[in-house]
């Protein structure tokens, strides 16, 4: 009789493995242990096998996640849940075996955290649907992760498996305490720590039954929207939307939950054609605004067209964040040097946030133009007081090597 088989629990070594594999290029910080990636790969054998080991006779025990305070675009903190190196193999694991069980239920219009679904087929979604209904229901709801009621997610675990390895190290992760960023363990009864690698799955499995399968079921006229807790649903008429609110309401009530009173409204998707006063005509969605905006049809008449583009939050964020590079200290360095570290950066906020009436981002690309040109006049003494000249001279370099800086493809210097 093998080793394998005479374990509690028939866990394969290759899934281990491949759940390591995961871990490293995704990379993240160490746990409550301090261990870092590095660190584990060192006796890669060694931790995976006592892993894999541990796991399949049952004793593994998941140690506290460690919680991490990171600011909201909204103002305010979140507590992320960090689990350890070790740990996030172990979740990836599970996850690996039991997130093929339940993607197969999920229906078609979650797009949040699955494979083959992306922020983007939401957006282009909801835009195409704005055109065709004149109202939107805009829910959140308040603290998810936090406050999912753990009896009704287990139930749905057991729904969708047998396995019970699978089941055993849920339920210890969702119990497994939490290690405060002023140094106290606080004990969990309820939720799924946001920052663990199984939390995704499990927070859209809750969802799938608190919110997909009830408004399939009990409003199936209407079209919805959901990616993680942000979620949409489209109607034709305002008395329409003010129902679906209520019954909202009461059905999160029966789950568990709460719709965030500050991000839940019922929206007007004002445009040409749609001259009603209302006043909530924006709403925002996965860094997005969709409100009315100036377009043109192919006879080139001027109309208002109710689209998405980046939001003044995330805009806002995107700012913070340069602020943060002091982009005017780095004199020491060249500006291809500056271009090879920003790029990545600069690079994916315009692929995501540009995929969506780009010329909203012409005041961004300004904005780190203007960086640079500080950059410069404290570079080169020659442009201290010279502001022209140093525009000029970075419209020069924009000419000679247009695709130096990512932006710079998109709006010119």
């Amino acid at each position: 009789m093998t080793e394998a088989k005479r374990k509690p629990f028939d866990i394969p070594k290759a899934k281990i493995w491949e759940a390591w594999k995961q871990v490293k290029s995704n990379a993240g910080s160490a746990g409550i242990d301090g261990q870092t990636i590095e660190a584990f790969e060192a006796n890669l054998k060694g931790n995976l096998f006592k892993l894999w080991n541990r796991m399949s006779s049952g004793s593994y025990m998941p140690p506290p996640v460690m919680g991490v305070a990171i600011p909201k675009k909204s103002g305010g903190q979140r507590v992320l849940g960090i689990p350890c190196v070790a740990d996030r193999v172990a979740q990836t694991a599970v996850k690996l075996t039991f997130e093929p069980l339940v993607e197969s239920a999920f229906l078609p219009d979650s797009f949040g955290y699955r494979p083959n679904k992306s922020a983007h087929q939401a957006v282009e979604l909801t835009k195409k649907r704005c055109w065709q209904h004149d109202w939107v229901l805009e829910f959140d709801i308040k603290g998810l992760f936090d406050n999912i009621p753990r009896d009704l997610l287990l139930k749905a675990v057991r729904h969708h498996t047998s396995t019970n390895w699978v089941v055993l190290y849920i339920t210890r992760w969702l119990d497994a305490p939490m290690a405060m960023p002023d140094g106290t363990v606080k004990p969990r009864f309820m939720g799924t720590p946001q920052g663990g690698v199984i939390s995704p799955v499990l927070s859209n499995l809750f969802l799938h039954y608190a919110f997909d399968v009830w408004i399939t079921t009990k409003h199936g006229t209407l079209p919805w929207c959901r990616y993680a807790d942000d979620g949409l649903v489209h109607c034709k008429t305002f008395d329409e939307a003010n129902m679906l609110l209520k019954d909202l309401h009461e059905r999160f009530k029966e789950c568990g939950l709460e719709l965030h009173p500050g991000k839940t409204k019922i929206v007007y998707c004002k445009d040409s054609n749609r001259t009603k006063q209302w006043e909530n005509t924006c709403f925002d969605f996965l860094g997005f605004s969709f409100r009315a905006r100036s377009a043109a049809n192919q006879s080139g008449i001027a109309f208002s067209s109710f689209q998405p583009a980046v939001s003044r939050s995330s805009l806002k964020a995107i700012k913070q964040t340069i602020r943060g590079w002091k982009i005017h200290a780095k004199t020491s360095e060249s500006l291809q040097d500056l271009a090879k570290v920003l790029n990545p950066v600069i690079r994916g906020w315009f692929q995501y946030y540009g995929r969506f009436y780009r010329t909203a981002l012409q005041l961004l690309a300004k904005h780190l133009d203007d960086r640079l040109a500080k950059w410069a006049r404290r570079k080169f003494k020659s442009f201290k007081n010279r502001r022209n000249a140093v525009n000029n001279w970075l419209r020069g370099i924009c000419k000679e090597n247009p695709k130096l800086f990512a932006h710079w493809q998109y709006f010119r210097v």
